[in-house]
């Protein structure tokens, strides 16, 4: 069944060589959340804040993997980044891909 799904949706996203290749990992979650658990090396940058930075990640030009506590804060956050013309990843659960990473 899961080999069905691979072929019928492609393969998942490989954030171990995204990562591996300088992506960036942004955490939208509220700096409390942030403090209580994160990624090692992740920026904290609340989705009310992230429009004020998406000049400054689309300068950096690297691709940004965003994680939030579920994935629905990441997704939207992944829509404005992309909206912007940067590549941009939903990494979802930021607890789930710490173990990916």
């Amino acid at each position: 069944m899961f080999d069905f799904l691979k072929k019928l949706f492609g393969p998942g996203t490989d954030f171990r060589a995204l990562k591996e290749k300088g992506a960036v990992i942004i955490d939208v979650r509220t700096p409390g959340e942030f403090m209580a658990g994160n990624i090692s090396g992740s920026l904290n940058i609340p989705l009310d804040a992230l429009k004020a930075q998406l000049p400054i990640l689309k300068k950096k030009g690297m691709p940004v993997i965003a994680v939030c506590r579920s994935g629905n804060r990441s997704a939207m956050a992944v829509a404005q980044l992309k909206q912007a013309g940067i590549e941009a990843y939903n990494g979802g659960a930021w607890i789930s891909l710490k173990n990916k990473i």
